[in-house]
């Protein structure tokens, strides 16, 4: 039997999905991941909750599957997630074409109720079938390690806590065996990925340790590069810039969403954090890492914010220059402390005419920044070839969210996928750079 998951979401899902397809695989079915070709077998949806637009998709991805099965095009339709984890009951009653529906962690009983049985390993499969095994989606060269499930900042606005709970580490030998497993089938570059990264530990440990766990994934042999993801500015364990500015594996890039500048709209968001904390913060870590690409998000019309606060931000960008950013507006989330205590009293069109504005903000920083490289010399990671040119990213790229380079080569020579070449920029745009291979 054929099985199709598709993924919707951020990266911490995808993780799910290979573990799952892994473990489908292992029992025997053809396992697909491609949304675009679905075959007339199983489909399973591994949905996402986060906001309103991310919502709408998992359900437009559902209904879409649902339509195929009552054409007779598919056997069966199954989801799972933080979608289901959090609207078990109204989607159970509002969408009855899905055969079964399973929340966010207990996916294992799915591949139970499939097979009928235990899950066992496939024959010859010198892995076994360890609770970290799995079926990468993802160019075998670079994976994602998630070494945390939930949080417990509980900010107003995010609803995530409601579906993943509270902050859950992975036993750091855990996360250090499936980064060996990983280094010995090819992979050579890291995304450490986290609802809230720099928790980690607390809960086992007593003391929060990812800048341990960091460095003995940098000292396993074969580990190229360590790129962090979703690290909280409050309590910023200040330890692991050490662990990024002495070990050259670990990429000078960190993920740290700020949300916002302005007291006032911060202190709303419960974010435990003042503006001037938040630029201590960013000045520290431009000191002690120096070169390092910041990447963060911020939220515009959240309730109570005004013109004031919107160029509080503005200007907050604007002094930091962000070599990253994202933004999205506000969306009310039942159950939040936000939508129980604010009303979302910003006008829709406001939001987007201060999206739009912010993002212009950071388009310009984006080419100033980008303006700078050409003329450097830097290390570039290749994924690819797109027509004359091959395609890699820097230290400062992570996969799908950032830009890429462009590297011409000369004819003749080939670059391996997964390999790290010295390139000089020639030419950059606001998204990506144009290089020549020097070495």
């Amino acid at each position: 039997m054929d099985v199709d998951v598709i993924t919707m979401g951020c990266s911490k899902n995808l993780v799910d999905s290979e573990r799952l397809l892994y473990r489908l695989r292992a029992a025997g079915y053809r396992v697909y991941h491609n949304p675009k070709r679905i075959h007339r077998g199983i489909a399973i949806v591994n949905t996402c909750g986060f906001i309103n637009d991310a919502k709408e998709e998992s359900i437009d991805m559902i209904l879409q599957l649902t339509a195929l099965k009552e054409q007779g095009q598919l056997e069966k339709v199954l989801v799972m997630g933080c979608l289901s984890e959090r609207f078990y009951k109204e989607l159970n009653k509002e969408i009855p074409g899905v055969d079964r529906y399973y929340g966010k962690f207990n996916w294992e009983q799915m591949v139970k109720d499939l097979t009928k049985s235990q899950v066992f390993p496939l024959e010859g499969d010198k892995r076994g079938s360890n609770s970290y095994s799995r079926l990468l989606t993802t160019p075998k060269h670079y994976a994602y390690i998630k070494i945390s499930e939930g949080c417990d900042r509980h900010c107003a606005y995010c609803a995530i806590p409601l579906m993943t709970g509270r902050h859950k580490s992975r036993p750091m030998e855990d996360v250090l065996a499936e980064v060996k497993q990983l280094v010995a089938e090819g992979t050579r570059e890291f995304q450490v990925i986290a609802q809230e990264l720099t928790y980690y530990g607390l809960d086992l440990y007593g003391e929060r340790r990812i800048a341990e766990l960091v460095e003995r994934m940098a000292n396993i042999k074969g580990v190229k590069w360590i790129r962090l993801h979703y690290a909280y500015p409050n309590d910023f364990p200040l330890d692991l810039l050490r662990v990024m500015r002495e070990n050259s594996n670990v990429c000078r890039y960190l993920d740290i969403a700020l949300q916002h500048s302005s007291d006032a709209v911060l202190s709303r968001m419960h974010r435990h954090i003042t503006s001037r904390e938040q630029r201590e913060l960013i000045a520290t870590i431009r000191r002690e890492v120096p070169g390092i690409a910041i990447r963060t998000t911020f939220m515009v019309g959240y309730p109570g914010e005004t013109d004031e606060d919107f160029r509080d931000l503005l200007d907050f960008v604007r002094e930091c220059r962000f070599e990253r950013m994202g933004a999205f507006a506000y969306s009310e989330e039942e159950g939040t402390k936000a939508a129980q205590s604010y009303p979302d009293d910003v006008p829709e069109k406001v939001k987007g005419q201060r999206l739009d504005e912010l993002m212009a903000l950071q388009q310009q920083i984006s080419e100033e920044i980008a303006a700078t490289r050409v003329g450097q010399t830097l290390r570039v990671m290749i994924d690819g070839k797109e027509d004359d040119y091959y395609v890699g990213r820097t230290e400062f790229d992570s996969p799908e969210v950032d830009g890429v380079v462009f590297v011409a080569v000369p004819k003749g020579r080939h670059l391996r996928k997964g390999c790290i070449y010295n390139v000089t920029i020639t030419d950059a745009n606001e998204f990506d750079l144009y290089a020549e291979l020097t070495d």
